[in-house]
This record gives structure tokens, C-alpha cells and sequence, in this order.
């Protein structure tokens, strides 16, 4: 069994750096938080690339919409099959009626 990817959370990666940053050196802060020196450098250079927009993920959104899309079918499917009993309960409700009336 291979080796499972691990998922960094906006914040752990937000610290790094800021330890980066503060002078700490980069064998050291990447030993103590277990990371390779490699991504403590691209996550600091995404940092400070663009600080507002780093670290947003990927995949994320998209998920959440395709589970969006997914929920709204079930939804319109259950309307459907809503409506369709309606209608049945309305149409037993008519023969009893008329067979009330017969007797």
C-alpha cells in the first residue's frame, strides 16, 4: 500500500511561513512541522506571490457545486414523484367517492 497524501490545512501552511519569515531556517521548520523543504518553498513563494489569494485550494468549489447539482435532481425527483402520488390519492379519493354513491 502506497504512501496516503496528506491535506495541509490554509492555516498550517499560514504558519510555516510566517516561521519562515521570522528567521527561523528552513531545514528546521520543515523537521519540526514533517514537510519537505521543497514545499515549504513553494508555499512560501505562493505567499508571497499573491498573500490575498494563497492557499485557496483546489477542487473544493467544485465539489461542493457538483454535490449542489446532485442535491437539486433529487430534489426535482422527489417533486415529481410528490406530484405523481397527489395525483393518485385524487383519483382513489374519485372511485371511492362514486362507489359510495353507487351503494
Amino acid at each position: 500500500m502506497g504512501k496516503q497524501r496528506r491535506i495541509f490545512t490554509k492555516e498550517f501552511k499560514q504558519q510555516v511561513v510566517q516561521e519562515l519569515d521570522n528567521g527561523k531556517r528552513l531545514p528546521e521548520v520543515c523537521r519540526e512541522n514533517d514537510i519537505r523543504q521543497d514545499l515549504a518553498c513553494r508555499w512560501r513563494k505562493e505567499y508571497h506571490d499573491d498573500p490575498q489569494h494563497a492557499f485557496g485550494g483546489h477542487g473544493v468549489t467544485a465539489k461542493t457545486e457538483a454535490r449542489c447539482v446532485e442535491l437539486e435532481n433529487e430534489v426535482g425527483k422527489l417533486h415529481m414523484q410528490v406530484g405523481f402520488l397527489k395525483k393518485c390519492v385524487e383519483r382513489l379519493q374519485a372511485r371511492l367517492a362514486e362507489s359510495k354513491k353507487e351503494r
